[in-house]
């Protein structure tokens, strides 16, 4: 990991140059043609009509066993079509999601000098940053973020959270705290729907031993949002995400196709997706899925995603029960941690990380 210890060029952060008063934006951040979020000539014209799934959890506790099943049955397709959905009703207190949201938001609108104290680097990622991946010379994406860990207890060190706004730290491990139980109700689901035993993805994960994060993102205004991007395109290289979006600004977008959805956000909901040891485990039965987030020049951004994992030291391979003669093993045996050190080389790069993996058949 010694390679990681620095970042290959100094950090500027974006918040700052947004600030500055530019009107054009630094070559940096100026991605290629093919690569800017200009709408594709394949992007439909009812755009606005077509939206990720909202599935409504609470049927999942109805007396109604039809209601029940059906709403499994509605996860299952948006697992399989989108890799995206949004859930509501999902047993997360609403006034925690606003405040945690808040309190965020808050830290971005602190002067620099007060949130470089906890400005990180490659090695482990954690706290205040502007890039990801170490490749010198990259395009860079406008945004920056925070970023923490709360699984496992090992390398959980509230030290290293932000310590203003006052109730930062009592509020995030809070948050922590709710979406990992919603994380392992998920898992249950995803485990059923796939037809293995309820607890068999969170036995793979590690059981109680597994790995979770959070990242806060800060996507502050730009004055050329049709040239750059605040998030390029990538699957989430973990076990499954839950984002809450800033329901005021869209910006997430997913593939679908060949064409990119803008996902509206619904009050209230978190955006669940499915990442790439989710796609191994059940042999690409679910798979995770590209996106992308964009910018805009009238409003800044602020989401939370609470990355939910497997323990790193784990082997993963895909269920023996979804491997058959006509669809063989697609993947090799790999820890995630094995994997986020081939990812965390490269940078975010499309789907082509779990894609490179594949087994030749």
């Amino acid at each position: 990991m010694n390679c990681f210890q620095t970042w290959p060029e100094p950090i500027v952060r974006v918040q700052s140059l947004s600030d500055s008063g530019i009107t054009t934006i630094p070559e940096r951040y100026i991605k290629l043609l093919q690569d800017r979020p200009t709408p594709s000539p394949n992007t439909p014209h009812n755009d606005d009509l077509i939206n990720i799934p909202t599935i409504d959890l609470s049927d999942l506790q109805s007396d109604d066993i039809s209601v029940r099943h059906d709403t499994l049955g509605q996860i299952s397709r948006a697992c399989i079509e989108w890799g995206f959905f949004q859930v509501v009703n999902h047993g997360v207190s609403h006034s925690l999601m606003k405040r945690t949201a808040e309190v965020w938001r808050q830290f971005f609108e602190l002067p620099i000098e007060e949130k470089q104290v906890y400005a990180n680097s490659p090695a482990t990622y954690e706290g205040y940053g502007s890039r990801l991946g170490v490749e010198k010379g990259v395009k860079l994406d406008w945004s920056d973020y925070f970023f923490l860990n709360y699984l496992p207890r090992s390398v959980r060190d509230e030290n290293k959270w932000p310590r203003f706004p006052s109730s930062c730290r009592e509020l995030v491990a809070e948050y922590g705290d709710e979406l990992g139980r919603l994380c392992e109700k998920l898992m249950k689901v995803f485990s059923l729907n796939l037809g293995l035993e309820e607890d068999y993805l969170q036995k793979a994960f590690g059981g109680e031993d597994i790995d979770a994060c959070l990242r806060a993102n800060f996507y502050p205004k730009c004055p050329q949002p049709d040239l750059t991007l605040g998030l390029s395109p990538h699957s989430d290289p973990g076990g499954m995400t839950l984002l809450l979006p800033d329901v005021h600004v869209s910006g997430l977008q997913v593939r679908r196709g060949d064409h990119w959805v803008t996902v509206k956000p619904v009050p209230n909901a978190f955006i669940v997706n499915i990442g790439d040891q989710i796609q191994l485990l059940s042999n690409a039965t679910y798979k995770s899925v590209e996106h992308r987030v964009i910018v805009n020049s009238a409003k800044e951004r602020v989401s939370l995603a609470f990355f939910y994992n497997p323990n790193g030291n784990i082997p993963l391979q895909p269920a023996q029960k979804l491997v058959t003669e006509d669809h063989p093993a697609l993947y090799p045996t790999m820890t995630y941690n094995e994997y986020r050190l081939f990812i965390r080389k490269r940078g975010l790069r499309g789907k082509s990380q779990v894609e490179s993996l594949k087994s030749h058949h």
